[in-house]
Order: structure tokens, then C-alpha cells, then sequence
């Protein structure tokens, strides 16, 4: 099965930081570093890395774009629709690293290039059975046309909503796996799922704007699933994290790469968390996911 991850490219400008500072403030940060990064991308390598068969679908610019597209291919991602442009930078995320947590400022540059036609262009080789996973850190317009297109198709679609943003109501309908954490998955029902009874009613919240199947990444808590009328709940793996850059992103692109080769939706999960828990403990974005080995 074809995993298309049609999303953002990003270079993350990384420092490490005591405390965010204030306005007009100047402190002294360290480890300062760049890493490719964006959702798009950082999924796109998770499935790359982890065994699955990973095709890009997105924009680069005029500056970072060659270092972005190599590192693609070097995880194992399939580049033949991502194009380059010349008129904008790459996108770029400028990412301040707070005890072990992040803060993150985005310019999208060129991830505004993704369109239509470019969705058109990938979905040529894609057949029924393929899979598609968006964000939403390219134009939200080009995120519905590929969800629609992808269920006409027989496609199974997923879409991690990150950041989160007011979406209208008919796009869930095309979701056959909608991902987002806590705070995401608050975003969209006014619920904050933190126990049982608010993941319960977080979820069902969920299901009721018409997604087939909804999964919440909770943190420490583990991660939570409603699928089938099954309600699976998977804890998460106990590290010392260090950096939680692309975290959520390897967890997509884990889950969805088990999903692709038949296993359980429990199996994918568990898989997903392992990996993610690795991710956690290094730095970076696309450099801090593993390989399956080191998953398993």
C-alpha cells in the first residue's frame, strides 16, 4: 500500500532555552541547530523509516530546498511530487526547546504553493486501498479537495488536525481516521479529554460530526481509540524526554504504516507509541525519528 502525505516541508531553526523570554528581553540560549521538519515531512520520514512505502506530496523554495528534498530520500521517501519553487523560502519553523517542551512560530512560505493540480498529479498513481494523510499547515482549501478527491477514490483517509483551525463541518465526513492530541481534540468539541469520562465524551463529540474512526494522542496518559464501536486504550511508554519535536508526527506515521500492512488497530497503536516514545528522547525533528529496529 502507497502512503501519500500531502503537507508541509519545513527547516526548523532550533535553540535551546532556560525560560521563554519577555517582551523586549534578550537572553542567552545554547545547542542551537538546524533540522528538517514540518508535519508533512516529518510524517512522510516516520512511514519512510518505519517500513512503509512513503510519497511526499509538497513544496519546496528557494532556500533550504535542496536540504529538505535530500533528506526526504535519505529516509527512504518517495520525492518525485514535491516541487520546487523559486519566487518564496521554504517553509520554516523557528522552535524555542523549554525543558524538554517547544514553542513554535511557523512561516508557511512555500507549503502555500500545494494546490490542486499538485494533489491531482499524485493521486495518478494511487489505487483504492492507498492511504492519504494531511495537516493543516498547508492551505486548508487544498486539504479538503484532498480528502474529497481521496474518498472518491476508495483512498482511506487520515487527518492529523494540527494546528488545529476552524474547519467546516462537511470536511469530517471525509475522514476515515481523524488524529489529534489533547488540545486539538478540545479544539473541536469544548471538551478536554483528561479521565475516562471526558475522553469518552471528547470522542463520541467527535464521532458525531460524521468521523469514521477517532483517535486521541493523550501524552503521558497514552493514546485512546474509538474504531468500530471499540473503545482501545494503549499507555504510553515511560522515558525522559528530551525534545517533544515530531513526537505526535512519528505516532501518525507509525500507526498508519502498521495499519497499511494489516495489523490491528490496538497492534498500530501500540507500535505508534513505542515510537513515538523513542522520538522523545532525542533532538530534533526528522533526525529524532527511528528506524523499525530500533521501534521493535
Amino acid at each position: 500500500m502507497k502512503i501519500f502525505v500531502a503537507g508541509s516541508l519545513n527547516m526548523d531553526l532550533v535553540i535551546n532555552a532556560p525560560f521563554m523570554p519577555k517582551s523586549g528581553m534578550t537572553i542567552s540560549g545554547n545547542g542551537f541547530m538546524t533540522n528538517p521538519g514540518g508535519k508533512g515531512g516529518n510524517q512522510a520520514v516516520a512511514v519512510g523509516n518505519l517500513g512503509g512505502a512513503a510519497y511526499m506530496v509538497g513544496c519546496v523554495g528557494n532556500a533550504f530546498g535542496n536540504e529538505l528534498l535530500t533528506t526526504l530520500q535519505k529516509h527512504n521517501v518517495n520525492t518525485q511530487h514535491v516541487q520546487k519553487t523559486d519566487t518564496v523560502s521554504s517553509g520554516i519553523a523557528v522552535i524555542v526547546v523549554v525543558d524538554g517542551d517547544n514553542r513554535i512560530i511557523l512561516d508557511t512560505g512555500a507549503n502555500g504553493c500545494v494546490d490542486k493540480a499538485l494533489i491531482d498529479s499524485a493521486f495518478h498513481e494511487a489505487q483504492a486501498g492507498d492511504y492519504l494523510v494531511v495537516q493543516l499547515e498547508i492551505a486548508q482549501e487544498t486539504v479538503a479537495y484532498a480528502l474529497q478527491k481521496a474518498k472518491e477514490s476508495g483512498i482511506i483517509t487520515v487527518l492529523n488536525p494540527a494546528p488545529a483551525a476552524a474547519l467546516p463541518e462537511d470536511i469530517f465526513r471525509y475522514c476515515d481516521w481523524f488524529i489529534p492530541n489533547q488540545t486539538e481534540a478540545e479544539f473541536y468539541t469544548g471538551i478536554y479529554p483528561e479521565d475516562e469520562d471526558s475522553i469518552k465524551r471528547c470522542v463520541h463529540a467527535l464521532k458525531q460530526k460524521g468521523i469514521q474512526n477517532v483517535l486521541i494522542t493523550l501524552g503521558a496518559l497514552g493514546s485512546v481509540c474509538i474504531a468500530e464501536q471499540a473503545f482501545i486504550q494503549v499507555p504510553s511508554e515511560k522515558v525522559q524526554a528530551v525534545d517533544t519535536t515530531a513526537a505526535g508526527d512519528t505516532y501518525v506515521g507509525a500507526f498508519v504504516t502498521r495499519l497499511s500492512e494489516g495489523a490491528s488497530v490496538q497492534e498500530a497503536m501500540r507500535f505508534a507509541s513505542k515510537a513515538a516514545a523513542v522520538t522523545v528522547t532525542r533532538r530534533g525533528a526528522q533526525q529524532s525519528i527511528p528506524l523499525r529496529n530500533e521501534v521493535m
